[in-house]
């Protein structure tokens, strides 16, 4: 079975630095983006299974990011990730097409079981389309 391959878009380079690391160590294929504009030119380069996708970033913020990836990109799966002050805006980005939100700081085994629930839901998702 090929590697999930993740996309993390999230301003702050220590959290990408350290989730990705942790991540590849579970076995997924992780790509690294400090910004939405940044995360939304790499998925026209990379195809992923899923989004890792910060709610709070300045310039795009994470609700502008999904809007513009599930018009471009609309089989990608994408899990928010927000602070307590922004669970309003997690919820609309459920309604928006999101997978799934988690709060920060989110426990390691509970967004490796999130992305593997979603990369699954990816996979299916492109067996019913044609898509691989």
């Amino acid at each position: 079975m090929a590697e999930d391959r993740i996309l993390i878009i999230d301003d702050e380079p220590q959290f990408v630095a350290t989730t990705a690391k942790r991540l590849r160590r579970r076995g997924f294929l992780v790509l690294e983006a400090g910004s939405g504009p940044e995360g939304l030119a790499l998925l026209e380069r990379e195809p992923v299974d899923a989004v890792v996708l910060d709610v709070g970033m300045p310039d795009m913020d994470g609700i502008q990011v999904l809007r513009e990836l599930k018009m471009r990109f609309p089989q990608v799966q994408v899990l928010m990730l927000t602070g307590h002050g922004n669970m309003e805006v997690a919820i609309s980005g459920m309604a928006m097409g999101a997978f799934d939100y988690l709060m920060k700081p989110v426990e390691l085994d509970v967004l490796v079981g999130k992305i593997r629930e979603s990369c699954a839901r990816r996979k299916k998702a492109g067996e019913g389309s044609g898509m691989a």
